[in-house]
């Protein structure tokens, strides 16, 4: 069943709001929240890196939990493509035709939930359970990702805050199943050419 969302109705003027006061902000804020909604993401990954690096030194039950976390991220990705296809929300800029820093996607790239939020909660949240640490910019990082979103016109907040809850569950649920399992998966894997990943011994 396809849901054909009228995302508009939901929090249209919020949006709108946004993007307004993004039209009339200094250029060099804009410029860096454009930035930062763009390439972003690109920080989770050299935060999963780091992780990875740290917990081998820890032990390889350590390592599986971190080599976990961009799996998890694949999953929240492919869960969160799949309720864009079901509900088919138009991208605001396509339906309230307004002006955004980010140029309007095309028609069929759906808005409902944020991809680039979902990946971003699924990132923080399995990190959180590999370093507190990292987890914890990586919450920060999240959040200001969902609010860039917005801001360059992409998306609407109902939007972000799905992609959010999307990821964190994703994360939340895999990585629990993973913890519960760690020590039957790392003697598995430590007999296989994957050892040298998990550890520095």
């Amino acid at each position: 069943m396809i849901l054909a969302l009228d995302g508009s109705s939901v929090d249209g003027s919020a949006y709108t709001d946004v993007v307004h006061l993004a039209r009339h902000a200094p250029v060099w804020l804009d410029d860096t929240v454009s930035a930062w909604s763009t390439y972003g993401l690109a920080l989770f990954a050299v935060l999963m890196t780091i992780g990875w690096w740290h917990a081998r030194r820890m032990g390889a039950t350590a390592s599986v939990r971190a080599l976990a976390v961009p799996f998890v991220v694949v999953v929240a990705y492919g869960v969160d493509t799949a309720l864009k296809l079901l509900v088919r929300e138009d991208r605001p800029c396509r339906s309230l035709r307004v002006a955004t820093l980010e140029a309007c996607p095309a028609p069929g790239d759906w808005s409902f939930p944020s991809n680039h939020a979902a990946i971003a909660a699924a990132a923080a949240v399995a990190l959180l359970f590999v370093s507190r640490r990292l987890g914890a910019v990586a919450v920060v990082a999240t959040g200001a990702m969902a609010a860039s979103r917005v801001w360059v016109g992409a998306h609407y907040p109902h939007d972000v805050v799905a992609g959010v809850v999307v990821g964190a569950l994703a994360a939340l649920l895999v990585m629990s199943a993973l913890r519960r399992r760690a020590g039957a998966l790392t003697r598995r894997l430590t007999t296989t050419r994957l050892r040298p990943l998990l550890t520095t011994s």
